[in-house]
């Protein structure tokens, strides 16, 4: 039933509203992920095999008997969701075990939508207006410029900051990558949902392993499974919501656009890092984060 509405709604004002929608949908729970990924004495590479084998565990049922299986000619597609994927989980995790969640993730975030809009101009032809590419360059240079704020803030890990910092330079353009590839292979797809609980299983079986590798390293110094497993669990319920929501927005509008709304992320992540973890925002944060939202609406009215 819903593929034939997603179906019946592709190419028309209706599909460009739920877009929108489901990528200020993907936002919110995108912060909800970050901040679950990078928690005060979670190991970001161990909490990252937790949320994975859990995505693995759901979506394989799932996969294999509620919706009908992608044909072969998109199996090459699903390796390069493997390896794209892959790829960046890698830097990403990296980067947290380098840097504060406040540095790394809007760095992360300001580079994706510029390098998103560029790679769709590319691949899909997609052309912005004006106001849009003014949206998009406050939109970027607004979350940079938290980070700036926030690096000045951080007393942690400030040896390894460097090197965060590169690796989410580098974690934004793969983000940019990975958008623009998922757009493609989802619109490759007849049924979207397939794809999309296919990409979960293709993206969920090689970080438990590497995890469990890590995990027994430690030795006596292992932490325990039992809070990680559970935190995983809700990680992995959200992380359908964040990237199965932008997936659909790919599908039914524009990369660029989805990819920058997406971005209002940043916005979320700052509340998440205010109520949650107990960080200041201050009046020059809450300006930055008023200009980001700005620079989404410039996007998507401009």
């Amino acid at each position: 039933m819903l593929t034939e509405w997603v179906a019946s709604i592709e190419g028309t004002e209706t599909a460009g509203l739920v877009a929108t929608v489901l990528a200020l949908v993907s936002a919110l729970a995108h912060a909800s992920f970050g901040a679950l990924q990078k928690t005060k004495g979670m190991d970001p590479w161990l909490i990252r095999g937790a949320i994975d084998i859990w995505y693995f565990v759901i979506a394989l049922p799932i996969a294999l008997f509620v919706f009908p299986l992608p044909p072969i000619e998109l199996a090459p597609v699903f390796i390069g969701v493997f390896l794209i994927h892959t790829a960046y989980k890698l830097l990403l995790a990296a980067a947290y075990a380098r840097g504060a969640f406040t540095v790394v993730y809007p760095v992360v975030r300001g580079v994706s939508p510029l390098a998103t809009v560029l790679f769709a101009g590319v691949v899909f032809g997609e052309t912005f207006r004006l106001g849009q590419w003014g949206g998009v360059l406050l939109l970027s240079l607004s979350i940079m410029a938290l980070a700036g704020v926030n690096l000045m803030r951080v007393k942690l890990q400030r040896e390894t900051l460097v090197n965060a910092l590169v690796l989410a330079f580098f974690t934004g353009l793969f983000t940019a990558a990975y958008t623009t590839y998922d757009a493609w292979g989802i619109r490759l797809a007849e049924n979207p949902f397939s794809f999309l609980f296919w990409f979960f299983v293709v993206d969920g079986f090689f970080f438990p392993v590497l995890s469990f590798i890590l995990w027994r390293k430690k030795g006596p110094a292992r932490p325990p499974l039992g809070p990680m497993m559970k935190r995983g669990f809700v990680a992995a319920l959200v992380a359908f919501v964040s990237f199965g929501s932008v997936m659909m927005a790919t599908r039914l509008g524009a990369v660029g656009e989805a990819a920058a709304l997406r971005e209002t992320s940043v916005v979320f992540a700052a509340i998440i890092g205010w109520v949650f973890l107990k960080e200041e925002v201050g009046p020059v944060r809450a300006v930055l984060m008023a200009l980001i939202a700005l620079g989404a609406a410039l996007v998507e009215f401009g």
